[in-house]
């Protein structure tokens, strides 16, 4: 019987620190049908973002700097990630809800770095958001905005495609996100 109680113990245990599912955040996506109502009318520039939802998109930097300049007028949150970081995986539900409350007037950019596609793109599956994510396996786009090495990091830039502030470390919830895009973004 001792045996038995420490087993389970120690399999309760190891769950607990493994992940078992328990601590991994529950995707916040709304439904398909919910996200094309709160994004249609988009901006045409904005509609494009939105037409490569959940797409991973190839990893220049120049393709990254084009897609940027493309995107003037509009204010751009940039949210670098990648699929083996927890603290990403906790903030992508507050990613997931800003896009679609802001898509109509904010452009919202991924930038995986340091990750295999296939893991990126099953984060992608789970967590699915309503703009698409830039490739950034050498990590060199991520430098040339102030994205740091940390994991994750957002980054605001105004209208103007200035960069006004870089926010190391994860957002704990959608209010706190949209709090800092009305802050730094508008």
């Amino acid at each position: 019987m001792r045996i038995a109680l420490t087993v389970l113990v120690l399999a309760l245990a190891l769950c607990g620190c493994a992940g078992c599912g328990s601590s991994e955040p529950k995707s916040a996506a709304p439904s398909h049908a919910a996200v094309s109502k709160a994004l249609s009318g988009a901006p045409p520039k904005l509609a494009g973002l939105h037409k490569q939802a959940n797409q991973l998109l190839g990893g220049s930097k120049s393709d990254f700097q084009a897609r940027m300049s493309e995107l003037r007028g509009y204010p751009v949150v940039v949210n670098k990630w990648a699929s083996w970081c927890a603290p990403c995986r906790g903030e992508f539900p507050a990613f997931q809800q800003a896009g679609v409350k802001l898509g109509k007037q904010v452009a919202f950019i991924g930038l995986d770095g340091n990750d295999p596609d296939s893991s990126a793109r099953k984060f992608l599956k789970r967590y699915p958001v309503t703009y698409p994510s830039y490739r950034d396996p050498a990590e060199k786009i991520g430098p040339s905005i102030q994205a740091g090495v940390a994991y994750p990091t957002t980054v605001f830039f105004n209208r103007d495609g200035k960069l006004i502030y870089s926010h190391p470390g994860p957002y704990n919830s959608a209010a706190d996100l949209i709090r800092d895009i009305k802050r730094y973004a508008e």
